[in-house]
C-alpha cells in the first residue's frame, strides 16, 4: 500500500492568511480552536485533491480529525518538559514557538523533581482545567485533545530522550555523553519517566486511550550507532513497554542506524528522512514494517520536478512492495506545484490508497 499525506506549517498560514501565533493561541483553547478551524478550512478549500492538513509536522492526521476537536496545550513535547523545568515559552507570530535554551545546563541532578511531582505544577494544572472546561460545556459538541496528542487517534507524541536532552542541556550534551555518560544517562532516564507520567496523566484525564507513541528522535543521526545503542535504545524500549508501540522518527540520514533501531522493543513503524535508504530499511525490517519517508527540502523547493520524481521512483523501487507513506510539511519556501507533481506520481501507483477521513 502506498499513500501520501502532508501537513501545513505555521509559516505558510501566517504568510497566506495573516494568522498570528501569539501566546494566547497556545494557551486559550477557544482561540486555538477558531484559528485551527480557519487553517483547516483553507487547506480543504485550496488543496482539496492533496489531503493536506494543518498540524505540527506530520503529527496530526487528517483521518483522525474533525472540526469538533480542540487542542489543549498543543505545544512541542520537549518544550512542555522544558517549561515544567523553568524555561520560558517564546512564541513567534509567523513560525513555530520555542523555549529559552539550556534549562538543565550545569544544573545539579538532585534538582530534578520526581516525575510524578510534575503533575502538581501550574502548567499541568492549567491544562487540566482547560480539558475539564471543554468537556463540561453544555450544548456544545467539542472534544478535548490533550497535551502530547494531536488528534483523536490515541497516538501520543514525544521527543526522544536524546533529542529532549539536547534541547534541555544544550549542544555540550554530545561531549558529555563521552566524558560523563552516567550523568547523561540519568538525565535521559528522567526524561523517559517524565514523558510516561505525563502521557498517562493526560490520556486518563481526556479519556483518550494511548494506542501508540510517536518518538521524535531527531538528534540520533548526530551520534554513532554505539551511542544510540547505549543511550537511546534501552530508554526508547522502556517507553514502548510503558506506553505502547513505537513510531520512531529520525529525520536526517539514518541508514547507518537502521540495524541499531531494530533493537527497540515494540518498534511498530518508522518515519524517515529522504536521505535514508529504503532498500536498507527493507533489508533490515522486511516488507511488513510500515515506513513513512519525507522528500528532501531542496527537492520540494525546486522549480524543476525531476529531482523529486527521480527520488520517488527510486524509493518505490527500493520499497519492493512494502507499506510506504510519503509525508511532507509544507513550508513557505517550498514549491507547491513540485509537491503536487509528487502527489500525482504517487497516485498513479497501482497500490495507491487515497486519504480518507473517519469522520466523513
Amino acid at each position: 500500500m502506498i499513500t501520501i499525506s502532508g501537513t501545513i506549517s505555521k509559516g505558510w498560514m501566517h504568510q497566506t492568511l495573516g494568522v498570528v501565533f501569539d501566546r494566547e493561541y497556545y494557551f486559550d483553547p477557544a482561540k486555538r480552536h477558531a484559528i485551527d478551524g480557519r487553517c483547516n478550512e483553507y487547506a480543504a478549500t485550496e488543496f482539496p485533491d492533496m489531503g493536506l492538513f494543518y498540524s505540527e509536522s506530520n503529527l496530526g492526521r487528517l483521518r483522525y480529525w474533525n472540526s469538533d476537536q480542540v487542542l489543549i496545550g498543543g505545544i512541542q513535547p520537549n518544550m512542555i518538559l522544558g517549561m515544567l523545568l523553568g524555561a520560558d515559552f517564546v512564541p513567534s507570530a509567523g513560525r513555530d514557538a520555542d523555549i529559552t535554551p539550556g534549562c538543565l545546563a550545569g544544573k545539579d541532578l538532585s534538582e530534578l523533581p520526581p516525575p510524578e511531582a510534575l503533575l502538581r505544577r501550574e502548567l499541568v494544572r492549567s491544562f487540566d482545567c482547560q480539558i475539564a472546561r471543554v468537556r463540561s460545556e453544555t450544548g456544545v459538541s467539542l472534544r478535548a485533545i490533550p497535551p502530547f496528542f494531536w488528534d483523536a487517534s490515541g497516538r501520543a507524541a514525544i521527543h526522544g530522550v536524546l533529542t529532549s536532552a539536547q534541547k534541555l542541556c544544550g549542544e555540550t550534551l554530545f561531549l558529555d555523553m563521552l566524558t560523563d555518560p552516567e550523568r547523561c544517562l540519568r538525565i535521559m532516564q528522567w526524561i523517559a519517566d517524565a514523558y510516561v507520567v505525563l502521557c498517562r496523566h493526560f490520556s486518563r484525564l481526556a479519556e483518550l486511550p494511548i494506542t501508540d507513541v510517536h518518538v521524535g528522535e531527531c538528534s540520533c543521526c548526530m551520534v554513532s550507532p554505539a551511542l544510540v545503542e547505549q543511550f537511546v535504545i534501552p530508554l526508547t524500549s522502556r517507553i514502548g513497554r510503558a506506553l505502547g508501540p513505537i513510531r520512531l522518527h529520525s529525520c536526517a540520514a539514518s541508514t547507518h542506524l537502521l540495524e541499531t533501531f531494530a533493537q527497540i522493543d515494540r518498534l511498530d513503524s518508522l518515519d524517515l528522512g529522504g536521505e535514508t535508504s529504503i532498500r536498507k530499511a527493507r533489508d533490515v525490517f522486511g516488507p511488513d514494517m510500515p515506513i513513512s519517508i519525507a522528500p528532501l527540502p531542496r527537492d520540494m523547493s525546486a522549480d524543476n520536478t525531476e529531482p523529486i520524481l527521480a527520488w520517488a521512483r527510486q524509493t518505490l523501487r527500493d520499497n519492493a512492495g512494502g507499506t510506504l507513506e510519503y509525508v511532507y510539511h509544507l513550508e513557505r519556501s517550498y514549491n507547491i506545484e513540485t509537491i503536487r507533481a509528487l502527489t500525482d506520481h504517487v497516485r498513479q501507483q497501482q497500490d495507491f490508497e487515497p486519504p480518507r477521513s473517519r469522520y466523513g
